[in-house]
């Protein structure tokens, strides 16, 4: 697969060298964690008020990038109001991954060239046979984010940033690291009065939640592109991967999102657990979202295989 891209889809300013430096940081010093975290578990240091802090904080940031910059940002799946559009842009934030903005572009250049030259992250990239593909593999996982290439924001964001309110939050992003990272220390400490407190509560409501949830996101770019079942039609190599729903918040059944991106659901089949799109259907209930884009039965009969393809 031929790497050469269109430059007016590449912003001018490339990556600095400071930027790619905390990047590995915050890629490799949480993963660390996450491979700590077992015998951690098994031995000392994980009480039940670091659970609570790891799984609120999991879900809140989980659900700001796949309900807020996945769902809402990039496809306009539903419409939603000033307050709750900067609350998920805020949410979506406090998963580390990028600014609303950068995250919103890079993920509309993915679908524009899905598995062809020009997807920033397709683990097709370097061709097919087994050794090309765990090459891509690595490289749709983690490799990709040390590509000094920016996404131009510009080409594939303009209604983004003509938005004043979600302009700010992508400009504070690196406040908005901070919080993530020392907020579930505060909330440990203050919890249990102790030192020891806030300094488990970092331990797996801040760098293991953000490890996990970093692997689970980038799970979707790599092996729901590789590995799988096929339901329905689609120009790419997007799969269905039923084990990651729970954790990936319903991203994993990435089939159908591709056959038909703008939809709100889409783990659409009978038995698909999707909590996002539930999330989507009780901020529509409270008022919160409207115009809500849920799958069409004729559209999914339009575009459902006859037998699913693995």
């Amino acid at each position: 697969m031929s790497t050469t891209l269109a430059r007016p889809d590449i912003d001018p300013e490339p990556k600095g060298a400071l930027e790619q430096v905390l990047l590995a940081v915050f890629v490799v010093v949480p993963f660390l964690a996450l491979l700590a975290a077992v015998p951690l578990a098994w031995g000392w240091g994980l009480g039940w008020h670091d659970v609570v802090i790891m799984l609120v904080f999991y879900f809140v940031s989980g659900f700001g990038v796949t309900v807020g910059f996945h769902r809402l940002f990039t496809h306009g799946s539903f419409r939603a109001g000033p307050a709750l559009r900067v609350a998920l842009a805020v949410a979506g934030s406090l998963a580390l991954e990028m600014g609303v903005i950068d995250w919103v572009a890079t993920h509309r250049r993915h679908h524009k060239y899905a598995d062809r030259a020009g997807d920033p992250h397709s683990p097709w990239r370097f061709g097919s046979d087994w050794k090309a593909l765990a090459k891509g593999l690595a490289y749709a996982h983690v490799g990709w984010l040390f590509d000094r290439e920016r996404t131009s924001a510009e080409r594939f964001c303009p209604d983004l940033l003509a938005d004043p309110a979600i302009r700010t939050v992508h400009r504070r992003f690196e406040s908005l690291v901070a919080v993530s990272l020392l907020a579930p220390a505060l909330v440990g400490g203050l919890w249990s009065m102790s030192w020891q407190g806030a300094v488990t509560a970092f331990f797996w409501g801040s760098l293991v939640r953000i490890a996990l949830l970093h692997h689970v996101t980038w799970s979707i770019n790599s092996i729901c592109h590789t590995f799988g079942d096929e339901e329905f039609e689609v120009r790419d190599k997007s799969r269905n991967v039923g084990w990651l729903a729970v954790l990936s918040m319903g991203e994993s059944w990435h089939n159908l999102h591709h056959s038909d991106p703008t939809c709100a659901r889409h783990g659409a089949l009978p038995g698909q657990v999707d909590p996002s799109a539930r999330v989507i259907w009780i901020f529509e209930k409270l008022g919160w979202a409207h115009d809500v884009r849920w799958p069409d039965p004729a559209r999914l009969a339009a575009k459902r295989l006859s037998t699913g393809r693995a």
